[in-house]
């Protein structure tokens, strides 16, 4: 499942008590889909919510994505949502406004005992901290660190937005450091980012933040608007051009390599060893890609 979830571009937030936008959530093809419990799901229509979790979690399975349920914080209904949704095993557990190492050593001792409590396999889940604020943002390596489950983090949008006290503009210009910021922290710590949603509804505004994301080395994204994931997953996918270019440079730089030079000239570019590692990963991401649709479509 871990090395699946590497290639996994959007991930879908769904509205966790609609039950239409629930079934039709495979339909957006987002890579993973997220029942979202905390501020998606009014309080009245958290019973509801997670009663049916488990038979969407089904569904979900049938149709190839991976399954994931967003939870309230643990002190706020989180255990709860644990005890119904757990039921449905889900793949992935996410934790919201997470901002120190102790909410999600928490949330691995409460995910271990159902998972015990439903006989499934211990470790089996996996955990997602969603950062939502300046101090979870700057303690992000101790978070991570606080459970072996941890595969991935999110960063927020809307409500790190609120905590910085920011004006939210389409172009995204006052969360950039944290953007950044956090990206670096999650590869210095070897786990999956994810970056933030796009709010707005227009695809063009999509385009160019993505694009903005890919080219800072962003490999996922959260999505909270169905329309959105086609967009997300088609510019975080290596286009043929970007595949071609990519073999050139590995043969280029290893035929250089065969007659003992430093580097090759590929377009006018000197390429030097970082560029033609960089090139092989494109490549296995490419690979990993197109495994991962052909594994989802049998699953």
């Amino acid at each position: 499942m871990d090395s699946f979830l590497n290639y996994c571009r959007s991930w879908f937030f769904v509205h966790g008590g609609e039950d239409d936008a629930l079934s039709a959530a495979p339909s957006s093809g987002s890579d993973v889909l997220i029942q979202e419990l905390e501020d998606f799901t009014p309080p009245a229509l958290l019973p509801h919510a997670r009663e049916i979790a488990p038979e969407i979690y089904a569904h979900w399975r049938t149709a190839g994505a991976v399954v994931a349920v967003r939870v309230n914080p643990l002190d706020a209904g989180g255990m709860d949502d644990l005890a119904a949704v757990m039921r449905g095993a889900p793949d992935i557990v996410a934790l919201p406004k997470v901002s120190g190492p102790e909410q999600i050593s928490a949330l691995d001792g409460a995910v271990a005992r159902f998972e015990r409590e439903h006989g499934l396999a211990e470790g089996k889940t996996r955990l997602l901290p969603n950062l939502e604020s300046a101090k979870g943002l700057t303690r992000l390596t101790d978070i991570v660190s606080a459970s072996p489950r941890t595969i991935g983090c999110v960063i927020a949008s809307e409500d790190l937005a609120a905590d910085l006290g920011a004006e939210r503009g389409p172009d995204g210009l006052e969360l950039a450091y944290a953007r950044q910021r956090f990206l670096f922290d999650c590869v210095a710590a070897g786990t999956i980012a994810i970056d933030c949603p796009y709010t707005w509804r227009d695809l063009a505004g999509l385009e160019d933040d993505t694009r903005w994301a890919k080219r800072l080395g962003y490999k996922a994204k959260s999505v909270v608007a169905s329309t959105h994931a086609a967009t997300i997953n088609a510019i975080l996918t290596p286009s043929q051009e970007e595949i071609e270019e990519a073999k050139q440079i590995v043969r280029a730089f290893d035929d250089a390599r065969a007659k003992n030079l430093g580097r090759a000239e590929v377009g006018g570019s000197l390429v030097e060893l970082p560029t033609y590692l960089n090139a092989k990963r494109l490549l296995e991401r490419a690979e990993g890609i197109a495994a991962n649709s052909g594994h989802a479509a049998r699953r």
